[in-house]
């Protein structure tokens, strides 16, 4: 059941203070969840739909995009061009990524996951339609812009779980993640190779399709959850202040550091570093193995389904025994340093074996780090502002998806080891959030 917004006081002078304190407590009052209605709802039954709607979304997500860089050369694009495409996605999502979660905490999760999978919808649409660069350029602008599903679905699970169980939750998502990135490039594979005349078109329907269906898995499957929601009358201004081009962003991370002043903005740096290891060897990584190693295309993706069925294993189910067992500070640390380590150790490595032994351990360093971090920072909000605090991190992934594939390529042009090095370096100063401790 969605709560509506308070009304605001604001314009109603004529009110007797008295009444007004009166009516603005009791308003609030009626708006904050306790742990024992939140408890009412079927958690189980609730983080299965929003695993299902995010896995569903990211298999079209992950069916598009190894075949994104080919239908740009059928449409003559120039490299440059390829890279701006892929960083326009990321750029959007930059943009509108904390605006949904924001929203989200103003009319709730529910609205946002219809708006945004439906959008997606749309966005593959047009992307099976597009006949120029142009076309093609703004479909995935336009599918940056929608892509609120996963801020949002963050938020949800930090809504129907407790701060012990949170890292499990968000590891659902991540196991979604790693689904999505196994099973659609196998898929948009298997569609290329049956419809050779005219791929993407399918592709690009399929997609379609698969936002659709989460669509209406949301609509029919996922109840909205029991949450505190924002209580001040200037709620609207949540908008503007989790822009990350404003300075009332940047203002806004003093503002919720709960334990340790500047923990969240380290955490959020720390987001930004792991994500822009992964981002940075988009082109390196490719170019490694067909160059150095002389592979072929379907050795590359692969690579990629192994990771992924990493990222499931650890993700979907053995991250709750780890977190139980070992805390999720010391998860963090260990899967910083694997992540680390592994990126400097790719380009040394001399055949097949050892590669997919490397990034399988790459796989599993992210697959600890990134949901127990994701956890960490969802317990420097209050729990109004979950919604807004999942958008300011999934803006920060974003920049660095979008800074990454060109901060590769510069590195590229040094040295073909140069982006796994330097990168990994980066990752490896993450380390450091680990040891620290709490007041």
């Amino acid at each position: 059941m969605i709560t509506p917004p308070a009304p605001s006081l604001a314009g109603l002078p004529f009110l007797l203070p008295s009444f007004r304190r009166t009516f603005m407590m009791k308003s609030r009052l009626r708006r904050r969840t306790s742990e024992k209605e939140r408890s009412t709802l079927n958690k189980p039954m609730a983080l299965l739909t929003v695993f299902l709607v995010v896995m569903i979304d990211l298999i079209g997500f992950g069916i598009v995009l190894p075949g994104l860089e080919n239908y740009a050369s059928d449409l003559n694009a120039s490299p440059l061009f390829v890279g701006i495409i892929y960083s326009s996605y990321s750029l959007a999502q930059l943009i509108f990524s904390p605006l949904w979660g924001s929203l989200s905490d103003r009319i709730g999760r529910r609205p946002v996951m219809m708006a945004s999978t439906l959008g997606a919808g749309a966005a593959y649409l047009w992307f099976a339609f597009s006949t120029s660069l142009g076309m093609l350029l703004f479909c995935r602008v336009f599918a940056g812009m929608m892509a609120g599903n996963i801020s949002t679905a963050q938020a949800y699970v930090a809504d129907v779980t407790d701060s012990k169980d949170r890292a499990k939750g968000m590891g659902l998502i991540g196991a979604a993640f790693g689904i999505g990135f196994v099973v659609g490039p196998a898929l948009g594979g298997i569609i290329m190779k049956i419809f050779p005349l005219n791929p993407f078109y399918i592709i690009g329907v399929t997609a379609a399709g698969l936002s659709v269906l989460s669509f209406l898995l949301v609509v029919t499957r996922l109840p909205e959850p029991r949450r505190a929601v924002p209580t001040n009358a200037n709620t609207g201004d949540r908008l503007i202040k989790t822009s990350i081009f404003t300075k009332n962003f940047w203002n806004y991370f003093r503002k919720i550091n709960r334990e340790s002043p500047g923990a969240f903005f380290k955490f959020l740096i720390c987001i930004f570093l792991l994500t822009l290891g992964q981002a940075s060897i988009y082109e390196a990584f490719p170019y490694f193995c067909r160059v150095h190693l002389g592979l072929p295309v379907a050795i590359v993706y692969h690579q990629y389904i192994w990771m992924g069925l990493v990222a499931v294993v650890i993700q979907g189910g053995l991250i709750r025994v780890l977190v139980k067992r070992f805390g999720e500070r010391k998860l963090f640390l260990l899967g910083s340093l694997l992540t680390g380590v592994s990126l400097c150790v790719i380009p040394f490595t001399r055949n097949t074996h050892d590669l997919t032994a490397v990034m399988m351990l790459m796989a599993a360093g992210a697959s600890l780090a990134v949901p127990t971090l994701t956890s960490l920072i969802s317990k420097e909000s209050s729990a109004e502002n979950y919604g807004v605090t999942m958008g300011v991190s999934q803006s920060f992934s974003a920049m660095a998806r979008a800074i990454g594939p060109t901060w590769g390529s510069l590195l590229l042009g040094i040295s073909f080891r140069a982006p796994f090095v330097i990168t990994g370096a980066l990752v490896l100063l993450t380390i450091w959030v680990g040891h620290e401790k709490r007041a």
